[in-house]
């Protein structure tokens, strides 16, 4: 099969960790058969400096074409100065999402056995978590008019109907899959657009008599979410709820740098990236953590092209590292980010 996507490196550690997981890509295509047609683009400030624009024509059009994106990560302080839209994140981040219609942000939280004691939280608080969040991504606060006047600066909130149904049926879809139960989070109590949300996720769970349906304020979820993380199977939460939520979410799993991530759009298209961010303090040191970034290459595999074998093999690679501590310095290891990528690559392909 010819495996055609789009590699964005990004910026910070982001080339790094792209290098890791493109040398387990091409493992996985020499013991599957496969072969891979990357196209490389430049995106962020890495753009910026090259092409004066965070997201290039050429860089968009390729994005487009392929349908399958791999990204590295975006921005750091050097590009702090700008301004809205021509900043890296703001500038690449969220057009690739609305314009791609990457309305549903998928991540996951299931501590590995090797990493339940680096967590902050006991054991006891980890074990036999195992749940998703469903985060909507392209509606909301981010999206919303924003500017500032005389009196101050604002910025919009606003959700229609068909949004929510839409990233609710999503939800639904997976808990049918899974163990069949969504918990909503949402700020009812306050905001008009949660009183909306409530109102439709209840309309789409009757189409769903087999999952059961759970809502939660988002301040009540911050505290359930360390304390009974077990609840949980399917999180469907709006887009900054869920941005908090999921970066909370990193502490259960013992570190942001395993924690990968799924933008889709209806069909095949996604897009495909680590939680975390470029961390340009530690670039170019060999020291970045690639597993999250490497687990977010099996998703694209697995989500947009349906290759279930060659994604469980490098998520089972993954798993072998962790446990045989063939692993960076965060985690407890002593290999470079190169060098972790190389040993899973290896497992791969034997």
């Amino acid at each position: 099969m010819n495996i055609n996507f789009t590699y964005l490196p990004g910026d910070g550690i982001g080339p790094e960790v792209g290098a890791a997981a493109m040398a387990v890509l091409e493992a996985m295509a020499q013991k599957f058969g496969h072969t891979l047609e990357t196209e490389e683009h430049l995106v962020g400030g890495a753009a910026i400096d090259a092409l004066s624009s965070p997201l290039p024509d050429e860089t968009y059009a390729s994005c487009e074409k392929t349908g399958a994106i791999l990204l590295g990560a975006v921005g750091g302080p050097k590009w702090d100065h700008l301004k809205g839209a021509d900043r890296p994140e703001l500038g690449s981040l969220l057009p690739l999402r609305k314009n791609l219609n990457l309305y549903a942000n998928i991540r996951p939280c299931k501590p590995y056995p090797a990493l339940l004691d680096r967590a902050p939280l006991k054991r006891e608080r980890l074990e036999g978590t195992d749940f998703v969040v469903m985060r909507e991504l392209t509606g909301g606060i981010y999206f919303g008019d924003k500017g500032r006047d005389e009196a101050g600066a604002y910025d919009v909130c606003r959700y229609s109907a068909m949004e929510v149904e839409r990233i609710a049926v999503k939800a639904f879809d997976l808990a049918m899959q899974r163990k069949k139960k969504v918990t909503s989070v949402d700020k009812s109590n306050v905001l008009e657009t949660s009183r909306l949300w409530r109102e439709t996720v209840i309309k789409v769970a009757a189409r769903y008599p087999e999952v059961e349906l759970q809502h939660l304020l988002v301040d009540a979820m911050t505290m359930h979410m360390l304390t009974h993380a077990q609840d949980f199977d399917v999180i469907l939460t709006e887009n900054m709820f869920g941005d908090i939520l999921t970066d909370e979410a990193s502490v259960l799993a013992g570190s942001m740098g395993v924690i990968p991530s799924a933008s889709l759009s209806d069909g095949s298209t996604g897009m495909y990236e680590p939680i975390h961010g470029s961390a340009p303090d530690i670039a170019g040191q060999g020291k970045a953590n690639p597993l999250a970034m490497i687990l977010s290459a099996a998703w694209m595999l697995r989500l947009s092209f349906g290759l279930d074998a060659e994604a469980a093999s490098i998520e089972a690679g993954v798993e072998a590292a962790l446990e045989a501590g063939q692993i960076t310095g965060d985690l407890g290891g002593s290999l470079s980010t190169s060098q972790t990528g190389d040993w899973i690559a290896e497992y791969v392909k034997n």
